[in-house]
């Protein structure tokens, strides 16, 4: 038995109808690795829909070195858009037939933030994980689904990012494997060169990229996902694109392109 921690995020979240042939794909990939013995949790991101919310409320999206500026009345609404679609990623992944419970931070204590302070205000580092509602979903072949909201010490919701928080998980549970889909295929050393996608990466190379600056805005916390969850305990972490149908079964059985991580 293994345990495999995913990012969903980006533009693979775009569709969240039930008749979403992605997530029906993705049902799939997941129903067959829970079939054979595996303990998987998915952890989702929410981005466009969270600008598009602000976006209808009258408030901008800032961001500021890949992290979202979170406002006390701009963390309303961020939570009130991924809890929307963590109801709609799970309502169409049960449909299709998977069994799966949607989770936030705030369930058994589940995420628990530290505010990054000026300019980031409500987004927040994860500062500790409890998976123990996790491991009990797993003991009933339940797949969490789970919301970057947390909470602060104080019970107040943070804006936590999903591929830290999937990186965070990833080290808590001793993931064999953390997958990051979102809608790029491979990391590039230069951000501005497509022909510099790389296929395999150390953490020390990582470590300067992030350092350097190559590894930037929406990357950069993948890449610090990443070496959180090998610093915990995690032993590899693929990046890859979560856009195209069964995109997850296709990353295990190395029949997409990829860029794995290594310590």
């Amino acid at each position: 038995m293994t345990r495999l921690v995913v990012k969903m995020g980006g533009h693979a979240l775009d569709d969240l109808r039930p008749t979403s042939a992605l997530l029906r794909a993705l049902a799939d990939d997941l129903g067959a690795l829970v079939s054979s013995g595996h303990e998987v949790l998915v952890v989702h991101g929410g981005g466009p829909q969270i600008a598009e919310l602000l976006a209808l409320v009258g408030l901008t999206s800032e961001f500021h070195e890949g992290l979202r500026i979170t406002s006390d009345e701009t963390m309303d609404f961020v939570a009130m858009a991924l809890a929307s679609v963590n109801l709609a990623l799970v309502s169409a992944l049960s449909h299709a037939g998977l069994a799966c419970v949607g989770l936030n931070g705030a369930d058994a204590g589940l995420i628990t933030g530290r505010s990054l302070g000026a300019p980031w205000d409500r987004a927040a580092t994860v500062a500790t994980v409890n998976p123990a509602v996790v491991e009990h979903l797993w003991r009933g072949a339940l797949v969490p689904i789970v919301s970057p909201v947390g909470v602060d010490e104080g019970g107040q919701a943070l804006n936590c990012n999903a591929d830290v928080v999937a990186g965070a998980l990833a080290g808590a549970v001793h993931a064999e494997t953390l997958v990051l889909l979102s809608d790029v295929d491979q990391l590039r050393t230069d951000p501005d060169d497509a022909d510099s996608v790389v296929t395999h990466v150390s953490a020390s190379r990582v470590q300067q990229m992030i350092h350097s600056g190559a590894a930037r805005d929406g990357m950069r916390p993948k890449m610090t996902a990443a070496l959180d969850a090998l610093g915990a305990g995690a032993q590899r972490v693929v990046l890859a694109n979560g856009t195209r149908p069964h995109a997850l079964r296709d990353v295990l059985d190395a029949k997409a392109p990829t860029t794995e991580v290594v310590a």
